[in-house]
Parts: structure tokens; sequence; C-alpha cells
């Protein structure tokens, strides 16, 4: 059973329902966009016993912002639908998306849903990243590729560390468990690279 089996609150039926229909056609990390949501939702459930209602549905509304049709004002529609807190949890994980192409983007581990729904997402992506690179046979070649991501790494172990004191333990262990194999395949990328 997770915070998605039924029954389950309006708001996160109606949330499902959002997802589906803004996520439709898109991927992420080679899958549809859909899946990656529901993950980050149940991932939340995972760690945490009664996680607020707000959380879930930000969690599956959080890449809205990037598929929500151009003319629609996302923010505005999101507010209506699921009220301001939905909206800013949403925003701010948006600000903490586009940082991640800036050098040394901030960490920010102080707003506890914003925190949940972000190391969700981050658990999600790295365990899907690290799948997709033992999938090719050549994980030193998958992250010879992808020089962007290597850099971030870094940055991810940095936000684990900050958000430990203020995560369940099961949570900061889980980002643990994803962040490990990926530093080690990576380092074994470079001095492959090195040679």
């Amino acid at each position: 059973m997770t915070v998605l089996s039924p029954p389950r609150p309006a708001a996160i039926d109606r949330a499902l329902r959002d997802a589906r229909t803004w996520c439709a056609g898109h991927t992420i990390d080679d899958r549809p966009a859909l899946v990656h949501a529901l993950r980050v939702a149940v991932t939340i459930g995972q760690h945490v016993p009664t996680p607020s209602q707000d959380v879930i549905v930000a969690a599956l509304l959080h890449d809205a912002p990037e598929f929500a049709p151009a003319e629609r004002d996302v923010y505005q529609a999101l507010t209506a639908a699921y009220g301001t807190e939905v909206t800013r949890i949403i925003a701010a994980l948006q600000v903490e998306h586009r940082a991640l192409d800036e050098p040394d983007p901030p960490i920010r581990v102080d707003d506890q849903p914003v925190l949940l729904a972000s190391t969700a997402d981050k658990i999600v992506a790295l365990t899907s990243l690290l799948r997709r690179a033992q999938s090719t046979g050549n994980a030193p070649a998958f992250f010879d590729r992808r020089p962007v991501l290597c850099g971030l790494l870094p940055h991810f172990r940095a936000f684990q560390r900050a958000a430990h004191p203020r995560l369940p333990a099961s949570m900061s262990a889980h980002l643990d468990a994803a962040l490990t194999p990926l530093e080690r395949a990576t380092a074994v990328a470079q001095r492959v690279g090195a040679r």
C-alpha cells in the first residue's frame, strides 16, 4: 500500500488526473514523465508516515510548469485547483531545478515540505540514472558522455549531508544509497578517461 493507493483524498485524485494530462507525451529518464511523478510521490510516502496532502500533490505535479501548455498560467491554475501551499512547493522545486544549470547552485534545507519533495525527486532521478547506466553494459562510457551530470554529484552529496539532520533517517539513507554507487561509477569513468 502506498500514499497513492485508494481510497485517496479528492485532491490527490485530481492531481493524478492533472499529472496524467500534463505529463502525456513527455519523458523523464527515458520513461514516461508520469512514472517519474508517481515514484516521487510514493518515495515520500515510503519515508514519511503521514505526509501532508499538499506535499504529495506537489510531488505529483512538480514538473507541471515544464509540461503544461504554454498559453496557460500554470501557477494560477495550480493555485486555483490546489491552493497556495502546493503552488509554493512546486515553484520552489522549479527554482531548484533551474539553479542546477548555474555554477555552484545553492543548497536550501530550511523548508520541510520542499525538502521532502526535493529529496524524493533526487532519489528517483539518481536511482533511475544508475539503472540506465547499468543497463548499457558500459557504465563508465555512459557517465563519460554526461560530464555535466557527473559535475553535479558533489552538489547532490553536499545536499544530502546538509539535509540529513532534517530528513527522516530512512530518507537520508535512501539518498545516500542512490548517490554512493553513482560516485563509485563516475570515479571509475574518470580513471578510465584519464588513461
